[in-house]
């Protein structure tokens, strides 16, 4: 069981005022309701946007549990950065899945960032949405040949990438372009940034005037069936029960509290985070118009997103998380930070980025964050099989942001029961949730993050 921390670290994101702290539609908590969300992260919110949307005069009453305060999990506390797997998770996903299945799956992540931005001009979100270049830099030369290798040899084969997907293999002429010291191989493609707790607080605004309640601080300590003909699920919390006919878990990290079927199935990883900033002491910070992922070596590597305001937000330290299993596999506690982790980012800019050097650039902010890690790599989502009425948009293994707004409007279209199931929905099939998932025994997620280290080094 994945217990939540008492006293969290706050993140930077949460410095922002949404009016939904704390917040509780009414005082009591309702005793039913056709619908009830338990979290109220992206998945919660954007599911419950696309419940609620439509006014066709049959739309449900939604309920919505949040252990703690809105948006305060996982969501509020990642960069934000919104990048396709363009081609990083090719190789893998051809030989689980074939060459159909790992083309939708990159097609997939490529199209979010479109619907993301639809999403945000049809809603007028002000929430520092920026569509620019995602670039992976690489400046370790075994990983950067692997790489290479890796991705023309898929080429040759006949693996069809975007055309969106530029690569850069010289490296004075990478290194040029993406302005990191002693990059060797470049890959560029079109990406976004994105203000997360802005977004989703715009989203449950907008569900709260179409009639959802969200009830803050109201964990659900058990949920059971219903052994009556109607089959609700009951769901205990502190200040009450209240019943269900149906449920969705956006839970993430610490689904299984609740449904112990997904023990082992997704598991917690601790990551960290930062904000950095240049001293406002009339010094300007270097420009950068780019998002990125500078890998340093196998499993080491950090994510940077540029902001507009001229500060920076980097995540990552992997160097500091994977010294130790215990920093980071099966950590539910986001109220401790990392040994190691704000050293680490001590002259960050000045020691990667040329033209940062005399910038003075340094942290303002420092948190953790608790991700939900899938078993195979691919988020759960749909209906639970032999549990009927209860749903699951979970498992997003450190990379929701490209891939949560699409799974969010699918179970959302089954909860409304617009579509008799995922078959007519673009959600590449990887992502379903199936009995053979849940049964399945492998567990990638150590080997994914640490590949060989040894537990403790």
């Amino acid at each position: 069981m994945h217990n939540l921390p008492d006293n969290p670290l706050p993140p930077y994101w949460l410095s922002y005022e949404s009016g939904l702290s704390q917040h509780r539609t009414t005082p009591e908590l309702p005793s039913e309701a056709d619908v009830v969300i338990i979290g109220s992260g992206y998945s919660g919110a954007a599911a419950a946007y696309h419940i609620l949307e439509k006014d066709d005069g049959r739309r449900p009453s939604v309920v919505v549990l949040e252990a703690r305060d809105t948006c305060s999990g996982a969501t509020g506390r990642n960069g934000g950065h919104l990048k396709p797997a363009s081609y990083s998770l090719a190789s893998y996903n051809e030989k689980t899945y074939g060459t159909k299945t790992a083309r939708k799956l990159l097609e997939y992540e490529f199209d979010q960032v479109w619907d993301v931005k639809r999403l945000v001009e049809k809603e007028s979100i002000d929430c520092d949405f920026v569509l620019t270049r995602g670039m992976d830099v690489y400046t370790d030369p075994e990983v950067a040949k692997t790489v290479l290798a890796t991705f023309e040899s898929l080429k040759r084969d006949g693996f069809e990438f975007p055309d969106d997907l530029y690569v850069v293999t010289d490296p004075a002429k990478a290194e040029q372009i993406s302005g990191v010291k002693g990059t060797l191989l470049l890959f560029s493609f079109t990406a976004g940034s994105v203000w997360p707790y802005k977004l989703v607080s715009h989203l449950w605004r907008r569900c709260l005037e179409w009639g959802a309640n969200l009830q803050t601080f109201t964990p659900v300590l058990s949920m059971d069936q219903s052994s009556n003909s109607d089959g609700r699920w009951i769901l205990k919390t502190p200040r009450g029960t209240i019943a269900a006919k149906k449920v969705l878990l956006t839970t993430n990290a610490y689904t299984s509290n609740l449904l112990p079927d997904m023990e082992n199935r997704i598991t917690p990883v601790k990551g960290v985070a930062c904000r950095i900033a240049v001293p406002n002491q009339g010094k300007v910070a270097p420009h950068l118009n780019n998002t990125y992922s500078i890998r340093f070596g196998p499993q080491e590597y950090d994510y940077l997103i540029p902001r507009t305001d001229g500060s920076i937000i980097v995540g990552g330290a992997k160097q500091v998380v994977l010294r130790d299993d215990d920093n980071w596999l099966g950590n539910a506690n986001d109220s401790q930070m990392v040994a190691g982790a704000e050293e680490y980012f001590d002259n960050y800019m000045q020691r990667l980025f040329s033209g940062w050097e005399e910038s003075g650039a340094q942290v303002t902010d420092i948190w953790t964050g608790i991700m939900g890690y899938a078993a195979d790599l691919k988020p759960y989502v749909g209906e639970v099989p032999n549990k009927p009425g209860l749903f699951i948009s979970a498992g997003f293994t450190g990379h929701g942001m490209p891939q949560i707004l699409g799974c969010s409007t699918a179970v959302a279209s089954l909860i409304r029961g617009d579509i008799p199931s995922l078959e007519a929905t673009n959600l590449p099939r990887p992502y379903w949730i199936t009995q053979e998932r849940l049964q399945s025994e492998a567990n990638l997620v150590r080997e994914y993050m640490a590949g060989s280290r040894p537990s403790r080094s």
